[in-house]
């Protein structure tokens, strides 16, 4: 995925937490395992748009970018 298209996918998982979120009845459990995996999926991309920039600014290929393993961006501190 290039630039744009991570920042699209970025947007939609975006849209559907917020719509999650939103819903005046609270969430149910799929709603819950929903937005844990959306979560996550947010990190992994965030994270690949990072490696993008940083692989650029290093003056390498940011197509060698490539999203981590959920436990791996999970670990991260912040």
């Amino acid at each position: 995925m290039d630039d744009s298209e991570i920042r699209d996918r970025i947007s939609s998982l975006v849209e559907e937490e917020h719509r999650l979120r939103e819903n005046p009845d609270g969430l149910s459990p799929e709603d819950r395992t929903r937005l844990e995996g959306l979560e996550v999926g947010l990190d992994q991309l965030w994270d690949q748009l990072r490696q993008r920039d940083a692989l650029r600014q290093a003056g390498a290929d940011p197509d060698r970018a490539r999203q981590r393993p959920a436990d791996e961006v999970e670990g991260y501190l912040q």
